[in-house]
């Protein structure tokens, strides 16, 4: 951190204001991002940013200030100190330790690199396809984060991820085709596997044909799997099942999707990995769904104490402006053996989704979707693409009928899925 100094200060600060319990959490990041446009490099830039977080309890009520940038530390402990004056008394949320610091996390790599990387993906897609536009994205961000509070806790750590982005465009007279992939890693970027996905994307999207109607098996992408999990992340909140929102409310060491899904968190795994919450709690390795059985709800301190069960590890703020809510991260779905081939070659007579336009179904589970990219196949084999085609159905339902997980795991945001087959989802169609 900048000032190393601000933190302990503000703390110092808010206690000789009256606060009985104060915690600071400061955050810092710096980012390279490397831009193309139309095959051609278009820009780079650096972007730093760094803010800090005061909140404190003074008569049992909550208050929290923020600013970015240089800040005198009384008006932010007088910001804080007004704002708990609107706020009911509550519990005080604080966690307890030490000074830790955890090891650094990933490996910076120079603007130079990211140039190369993507030079050469957008190579390879033209060497097929010349006549294509291609559009990329590669930026190496390295955040630090420390959070100390007045009851001893003091954790930080710092983390470098990369991040690779790339898209092809093709206009065939009124077809529009825009083909993307990417990738989020430590170390090193291998954004070529990207460019050849989209290759074979666009090979697969040569011809244009109708897609089947009804009801017929329907494989995701690991692109476009997160659709399904998006919703099972949320069912899975103790703020949801607190709220009764949570369809799994009642169903703690039951079946509640195909035995073929183990949903777990693991926080020392891939480039989202975390030592510790936004609360100060460490992180640690949790399986939320095993063989279809409901295992556990995730939760921060204060729906933990709730709910009875205590915190998971799971209290991150959306930002530095909001309180802990519970959230998932780093979330690993089992997956099977078979290649996205292989899976294709089980199909007789159904579709691919590979991107799709909207794509929440939120915490109902009741989704439409309209299908971006998607391909048809008959006999285990594509035979183009289909266009003008929409999906529906319900997360939970389509969840028991899953068919089968892939072994093709990419990370997918803070996902890390295979691509799947499930049936029982309704197929509309234009011939």
């Amino acid at each position: 951190m900048t000032n190393q100094q601000s933190a302990e200060q503000l703390l110092e600060l808010a206690t000789k204001a009256g606060a009985e319990a104060a915690e600071v959490l400061e955050s810092q990041s710096l980012s390279r991002p490397v831009f193309f446009e139309a095959n051609r490099l278009k820009q780079l830039e650096t972007a730093q940013a760094e803010g800090i977080a005061l909140r404190l309890w003074r008569d049992g009520r909550p208050g929290l200030a923020v600013a970015y940038g240089p800040v005198e530390l009384q008006i932010l402990v007088d910001r804080a100190i007004a704002l708990s004056q609107l706020n009911e008394p509550e519990t005080i949320e604080l966690g307890t330790g030490e000074k830790v610091v955890y090891p650094d996390r990933g490996v910076s790599v120079p603007a130079e690199q990211l140039v190369n990387w993507g030079k050469e993906a957008i190579a390879i897609v033209r060497e097929a396809y010349p006549e294509s536009l291609c559009t990329a994205e590669l930026d190496c961000e390295i955040e630090s984060t420390r959070l100390l509070n007045t009851r001893g806790l003091d954790s930080s750590h710092t983390d470098t991820t990369l991040s690779g982005y790339l898209s092809a465009e093709l206009v065939r007279g009124e077809d529009f085709l825009n083909i993307w992939e990417g990738e989020t890693e430590r170390g090193t970027l291998d954004l070529n596997t990207s460019a050849r996905r989209v290759l074979q994307r666009l090979e697969w999207a040569k011809d244009n044909v109708a897609p089947p109607t009804g009801r017929v098996p329907v494989l995701f992408t690991a692109k476009a799997a997160d659709l399904l999990w998006g919703t099972v992340c949320a069912a899975l909140n103790g703020k949801q099942v607190l709220e009764g929102a949570s369809p799994w409310n009642d169903r703690l060491g039951q079946q509640v999707t195909s035995p073929l899904v183990t949903l777990s968190q693991q926080p020392d795994i891939g480039p989202y990995s975390c030592p510790f919450d936004d609360e100060g709690t460490p992180t640690r390795a949790i399986v939320f769904i095993n063989s279809g059985v409901l295992q556990l709800f995730y939760t921060d301190r204060t729906t933990g104490r709730a709910l009875g069960s205590g915190t998971t590890g799971n209290g991150f703020r959306p930002g530095l402006g909001s309180y802990p809510t519970p959230s998932l991260f780093n979330v690993l779905i089992k997956p099977g053996s078979l290649s996205l081939i292989d899976l294709i070659a089980q199909l007789d007579d159904g579709i691919v989704v590979d991107q799709m336009l909207g794509g929440s179904a939120g915490i109902s589970g009741d989704f439409s979707i309209n299908v971006d990219l998607g391909y048809r196949v008959k006999k285990g084999q594509i035979v183009g693409r289909i266009k003008d085609t929409m999906v529906a159905g319900n997360v939970y339902s389509v969840l028991k009928q899953l068919v089968e997980l892939g072994g093709d795991s990419e990370w997918n945001g803070s996902c890390h899925t295979p691509s799947l087959i499930v049936e029982g989802l309704s197929v509309i169609g234009k011939n």
